[in-house]
């Protein structure tokens, strides 16, 4: 009895602590979006660009590539230079937690001695992750791409999820994102992003009608200056739509969505894509160089007009946001 009163204990303050980081991470941003982590292409210039304009700028772990001190890095640069700016908003460092990974744990000692405000963990929960995180005072988001992942990644103590729904950029799920977020919030009411397809400032608004607290926005920031992506790789996403876009497990044994063009450059037929083993799933060694090719998006770039600065991409959403709102309190 005394141990299920503990643990109810527990929760309801774990769920306190990330009710309030959700609300305070809210008053720190310009539009309510966490820039997702893009493989590859995110690096510190995005980073700092996308935190100066008020939203999460945020990159994998594995991006910072070279030697063993690269992580640190770019965490010391990042840091320099967003204490130089006035107001930024914080920025996140994504880990991907699958047993391949063979950084994980050194890449976690950089992320605590930096003590990174966000962690936002991929392809595995667990508990000694988020403690660490915890330890320092940091908030963790764990991507999930349906309800039972959201239920245990919540148990290991992740305090707030990513609803990585059909049509987001990179590895995704299939469910819709409506009822993805009705399925989570039915039981939790902590920090909730959502991801897939969300291409402009209304995207992000109706993620939060639906129920989220944030947009999860990908795809938008590769066509971007700053990003570390080739000129084809920008100008496809410009060209694009929907249409362009094929979902696969191919690439890294986790289904996902990749523009068409990309694979046809690497000799592959975009609609008769054979399947992969799962159990194949590397993230460790030179996995970038097998997919550094291959190009993630999702289905949401047909608002993408041109390659502009991060920050005009910031202010586009935020000028779209603020007048779906209006016109939502006006119907």
């Amino acid at each position: 009895m005394r141990r299920a009163v503990a643990s109810k204990t527990a929760l309801v303050g774990a769920r306190r602590r990330a009710s309030a980081a959700a609300e305070k991470l809210r008053s720190q941003l310009k539009v309510p979006i966490i820039g997702a982590p893009l493989f590859i292409v995110s690096n510190p210039d995005l980073v700092v660009e996308q935190c100066k304009a008020g939203v999460v700028g945020s990159f994998p772990a594995l991006n910072a590539r070279g030697s063993d001190s690269a992580l640190d890095d770019w965490m010391c640069d990042i840091k320099a230079r967003l204490d130089d700016s006035e107001h930024p908003a914080p920025f996140a460092c994504n880990q991907i937690v699958h047993r391949s990974n063979d950084r994980l744990m050194r890449d976690m000692e950089t992320i605590v001695k930096h003590e990174v405000p966000i962690v936002i963990t991929s392809l595995g929960a667990r508990e000694d992750i988020n403690d660490a995180v915890h330890s320092y005072g940091g908030v963790v988001f764990h991507d999930v791409v349906n309800d039972f992942f959201a239920k245990k990644a919540v148990s290991k103590g992740a305090d707030g999820l990513v609803a990585v729904a059909w049509g987001a950029g990179g590895h995704a799920g299939t469910a819709s994102p409506f009822a993805l977020v009705d399925e989570i919030r039915r039981w939790f009411d902590g920090p909730l992003a959502l991801s897939g397809a969300l291409g402009s400032g209304r995207g992000v608004a109706a993620a939060l009608a639906a129920g989220a607290d944030f947009g999860y926005v990908g795809s938008a920031f590769i066509a971007t200056d700053e990003a570390n992506a080739s000129e084809a790789y920008k100008g496809a996403i410009v060209d694009g739509a929907s249409d362009d876009i094929v979902y696969s497990n191919l690439f890294t044994g986790v289904h996902g969505n990749y523009l068409k063009p990309s694979v046809r450059a690497a000799g592959l037929d975009p609609d008769d894509l054979p399947e992969s083993d799962p159990t194949k799933m590397n993230f460790g060694g030179d996995s970038a160089k097998a997919w550094k090719d291959i190009w993630g998006c999702g289905q949401g770039i047909a608002p993408v007009q041109t390659v502009e600065p991060a920050a005009a991409v910031v202010g586009r959403f935020a000028a779209e946001f603020e007048a779906a709102r209006a016109a939502l309190a006006a119907a």
